[in-house]
């Protein structure tokens, strides 16, 4: 499975962004998606999860009520709304395969990523 991230740039505080996440394959329409960000010179951290058909979304603290994910019933295409955006915001997005039909906070339950795509937040 192939997945290819789109959608990041560079923005003013406040701004938004949509990210859009889609993989190669139609097996991942069966599985759960999610977001992971890695800010310069900090580790990996979790943002947003899926499940297979939408109904079930997670979303780490940092972002809760200002990122939304969502997905059209059960295809292989992910999106990441961001809202009013933050200088920590600022790091390389990447969107990952869950094993199971459900998305996770967890990097081990994904066993694909994408090359992720970079957002810049300035104040």
């Amino acid at each position: 499975v192939q997945l290819q991230a789109s959608g990041g740039g560079s923005v003013q505080a406040g701004d938004s962004l949509r990210l859009s996440c889609e993989a190669s394959r139609r097996t991942a329409s069966n599985n759960g998606m999610g977001w992971f960000r890695r800010a310069p010179g900090k580790e990996r951290e979790f943002v947003a999860a899926i499940s297979w058909n939408g109904g079930s979304t997670i979303y780490g603290d940092s972002v809760k009520g200002r990122f939304t994910i969502s997905r059209v019933y059960a295809q292989s295409t992910v999106h990441l709304q961001m809202n009013s955006l933050k200088p920590e915001d600022t790091a390389v997005y990447y969107c990952a395969v869950a094993r199971s039909p459900y998305g996770s906070s967890t990097s081990s339950a994904y066993n694909y990523w994408g090359q992720g795509t970079v957002v810049t937040v300035s104040s």
